[in-house]
């Protein structure tokens, strides 16, 4: 069996993987440079920002061994916070939770698990269509990257729906799946913030989280601060050139924190598929007649942990 998975964000990696294990011919179809979706990291020596997923939790004992794993090659580490949450700019603690980040960066997972497959990078896939033997893959102008058996389509509901109109049950559930974008901030200081936490929820102003990434284990050590907005500040900014992004959201950031600090460096990133509103109750998506399937955090839960399960639970799935 051939298989296409489309989009190397961290449901796709596991579900190729589970593939790939299993003696199975995978192709990742990626269209950026990197891998790991939203377990991003942006470089700007000296300094780096974790801009997309923050930090993640284990609840489930599947993901718990799959993180173990992952420790074990020094790709992961617990991150101790401490965590609090900001209402009227008073700092209040917020439930423990056992935290865990990506080392040296979020990114080094989807590194990990994209290691050994075959992975095509700066590839888009622009449509599905089948031949009569087969999926062909497509890419721009038409171009048919490949002919495979099965397709994966692991990328954000709103794009899953597209390529998944050749399954029109499947197109509709993408398609019901509403995603909110998110607006992230990086920026550098040239020292320490005095605040007694490290990340913080704020949960009556247009920014959603902050959080200081140099505190996470295996960073430089550098002042890097991410702040992302919530979903209604951004889908009103949604559109503005990002250049004009940072100036007030920083400003919200003196406000909730009382402490005005001028950054040495910034920057502003659009996700603008950052979370599902309300994720499918589904793990994950098939239309075993015609050989397609989707997967994400969309489909599992809004969590690192929901994508990853959701990929891994299709690839057996497809394996079996």
């Amino acid at each position: 069996m051939r298989v296409a998975v489309v989009g190397a964000g961290i449901s796709g990696l596991a579900c190729a993987r589970e593939l790939a294990a299993a003696g199975v011919a995978v192709t990742v179809f990626e269209k950026s440079r990197g891998s790991g979706g939203r377990l991003a990291t942006r470089r700007a020596d000296p300094y780096a920002f974790d801009h997309g997923a923050q930090y993640f939790t284990v609840r489930d004992e599947r993901f718990a061994e799959e993180v173990a794993r992952w420790q074990g090659a020094h790709a992961v580490a617990e991150f101790p916070g401490p965590v609090v949450s900001i209402r009227s700019g008073r700092a209040q603690p917020t439930s423990p939770h056992r935290r865990f980040v990506g080392v040296p960066g979020m990114s080094a997972i989807g590194r990990l698990l994209a290691a050994g497959l075959d992975l095509r990078h700066a590839t888009a896939v622009t449509a599905l269509a089948f031949s009569g033997t087969g999926w062909d893959v497509l890419g721009e102008h038409g171009r048919v990257l490949g002919t495979f058996d099965r397709v994966v389509v692991a990328v954000p509901a709103p794009q899953a729906a597209a390529l998944l109109a050749p399954s029109p049950s499947l197109a509709a559930l993408a398609r019901s799946c509403e995603m909110s974008p998110c607006w992230a901030v990086m920026a550098a200081f040239d020292h320490r913030l005095p605040f007694e936490w490290d990340g913080a929820f704020v949960e009556d102003a247009p920014l959603a989280w902050v959080m200081r990434d140099g505190a996470k284990p295996g960073r430089p050590g550098a002042e890097c601060w991410v702040l992302h907005a919530g979903p209604a500040w951004t889908r009103e900014h949604l559109e503005q050139d990002k250049s004009f992004i940072p100036a007030p959201l920083l400003d919200v950031f003196a406000q909730v924190t009382g402490v005005i600090a001028r950054p040495v460096h910034v920057e502003a990133h659009r996700w603008r598929y950052a979370l599902p509103e309300e994720p499918l109750t589904l793990p994950y998506l098939l239309d075993d007649g015609a050989g397609l399937a989707a997967c994400g955090d969309w489909c599992g839960g809004p969590r690192v942990e929901g994508a990853w399960l959701s990929g891994h639970s299709l690839g057996r799935t497809l394996v079996r």
